[in-house]
């Protein structure tokens, strides 16, 4: 037991748990504890640093805790891997770096859906910018200079990008100068929070700069296993390190878990739905129906070509040229500083679409990720996304213990919108990859290959291929209806008192990118809603009209037209 009452404790020390750290500790009156159950992330750890080690890091029983799902009913009831960061900086610490915010309509969809306009686009952009030191479009409307997360644009200057980029627009699409600008639709460079070729997580740009404040103290290897309430009030955490048991008091907790870990440790508090609770012996403390429930996800394929030209970086695969790629790195050059895939185009499938709704991203090497089906020797490919999948799943307990791992099912391709938008979203690659840009170097497709023609055969490959794109959120949505369990407002689960959540898990919905940086904001505006600070203006930028680059074609057609702009 301990005597020792800290003003914040916050739960998890992934993205926006480092953000909080940071910013709740800024006050030196404020004595704040950051809870970490992984380990530390120290500057020697090449698996987190080095953007092209990132695949060791997914790989690695110290840095990710493989999470995965119960067997998907949609997807040939497969059991989908679902990694995790398991260190200081959470996913954000072995992900593949890509930093883009979300296109301006999902957050006005946001403040549409919590009925909070503090949520649409002109009120978080302003947190976007204050989050950024952008590096190469520095300071403008809509970028910010002088934040503490470094984002730089992929130099994408490999000849296989170039001739992406010369498909895609031979398919009828636009080149934008900045997915986190004026216009998201159309293909460009990533932004990638990298700095001097080595990654730049939110614990290496928010929490590491502020280790030496006295009044902030930061736990790692430390499982929150119960949050401790008196009445509807949390006063505590326990948790557990090594074989001990300890706890600590608070005046306000902050839960910064994730879209798993949140609504597992609400659940293990008696928070939720008292039957279930009940059913793996939880007493139920407080009955909030929406706990672990509206979880969402971006699923993910990849389509690859072999190459018939020696550009590819699959050298990058031979151990042999390791050592020289090392001594490269550690002088901030080299393919190493890669996050690979360093360029991407976001498209519209649907005119009904707001947003564009597919992503197709490129690599300059075709990498293994389905045993059954691989590109020897040099080879490109595009991972393809849909965006705005409309099926929901839940995080639920499996057990009372904490250190299992909660069941989780997404219900991937659980409806025909969902389905057939992946065929378009398939087509659209498809017809990418096949313009005369790439007629020099084209082998022919590999993954999924010739023998995938028909809707059917191509929902089939996905069904047996699909993985999650590492986007999970929504299981403590945030909002004012009845399945909600955080007032948008102040971030405070509602009917409780002193305690809070602030990470992905309370996206009304997720959005249509990765979503570390929508992550990094949401920490930062909450930051301002704990300490009572006064928000951020809003900025209201009229934004260019874009003509919709949408694909409608019968999805029986084998390849599109893209319909001419009007």
């Amino acid at each position: 037991m301990s005597d020792q009452v800290y003003d914040f404790v916050v739960v998890g020390g992934g993205a926006a748990g480092c953000v909080l750290a940071n910013r709740l500790s800024a006050d030196p009156a404020n004595r704040v504890l950051l809870l970490e159950a992984g380990k530390s992330d120290p500057f020697w750890d090449v698996f987190t640093h080095m953007p092209a080690a990132m695949g060791m890091a997914i790989a690695s029983h110290s840095h990710n805790w493989h999470y995965e799902s119960e067997p998907e009913p949609f997807m040939n009831n497969r059991r989908i891997q679902q990694p995790r960061g398991k260190l200081l900086g959470g996913s954000g610490s072995i992900n593949a770096m890509t930093f883009v915010r979300g296109h301006p309509a999902n957050f006005d969809e946001w403040a549409a859906k919590t009925g909070d306009e503090a949520w649409d686009y002109a009120h978080v952009l302003p947190y976007f910018k204050r989050i950024e030191d952008s590096l190469s479009f520095g300071g403008n409307e809509f970028r910010g200079r002088g934040g503490l997360q470094t984002v730089e644009k992929a130099p994408a200057d490999h000849p296989l990008f170039s001739l992406f980029f010369e498909a895609a627009q031979q398919a009828g699409y636009n080149i934008t100068a900045d997915l986190n600008g004026a216009v998201q639709e159309g293909f460009a460079a990533f932004d990638r929070n990298i700095r001097r070729g080595r990654r730049q997580s939110s614990s290496q740009a928010y929490l590491h700069p502020v280790m030496g404040r006295p009044n902030l103290e930061v736990r790692t290897r430390a499982l929150a296993t119960q949050v401790v309430f008196s009445g509807t009030r949390a006063v505590g955490v326990t948790y557990r390190t090594g074989s001990e048991e300890k706890i600590v008091r608070a005046k306000e907790i902050v839960l910064s878990g994730g879209a798993f870990n949140t609504p597992q440790l609400l659940q293990l508090s008696g928070v939720g739905r008292p039957a279930e609770l009940a059913a793996v012996g939880v007493s139920p403390v407080h009955e909030l129906p929406g706990v672990g429930y509206n979880l969402e996800d971006h699923l993910a394929v990849q389509v690859q070509h072999s190459c018939t030209q020696p550009i590819s970086m699959v050298h990058m695969k031979d151990k042999k040229n390791w050592p020289k790629m090392g001594l490269q790195w550690l002088a901030g050059r080299g393919p190493a500083t890669s996050n690979m895939f360093e360029a991407a185009g976001f498209i519209r499938s649907n005119e009904d679409m707001a947003f564009p709704d597919v992503i197709i991203g490129f690599a300059a090497m075709a990498m293994r990720f389905d045993e059954k089906r691989i590109v020897d020797g040099h080879g490109y490919q595009v991972h393809v996304g849909t965006m705005a999948a409309r099926s929901r799943g839940s995080v639920t307990l499996k057990s009372a213990d904490p250190t299992q791992h909660p069941r989780i099912v997404f219900n991937y391709l659980d409806n025909q919108r969902d389905r057939d938008d992946w065929v378009k979203a398939v087509r659209i690659a498809r017809d990418i990859m096949s313009q005369p840009a790439f007629s020099g170097v084209d082998g022919g497709e590999v993954v999924p290959g010739a023998s995938v023609q028909s809707d059917e055969e191509i929902i089939a490959w996905i069904a047996e291929a699909g993985q999650t794109g590492l986007h999970p959120t929504g299981s403590v949505r945030m909002g004012t209806s009845a399945d909600d369990v955080v007032d948008p407002s102040s971030m405070r689960v509602y009917g409780l008192e002193g305690l809070r959540v602030v990470d992905a898990s309370i996206f009304p919905t997720v959005t249509n990118t990765q979503t570390y940086a929508p992550t990094l904001m949401v920490a930062e505006k909450a930051s301002d809603m704990i300490l009572g600070n006064t928000p951020l203006e809003a900025v209201r930028i009229a934004r260019p009209e874009v003509v919709s680059q949408a694909r409608p074609a019968a999805a029986s057609d084998a390849v599109g037209t893209p319909v001419p702009s009007a």
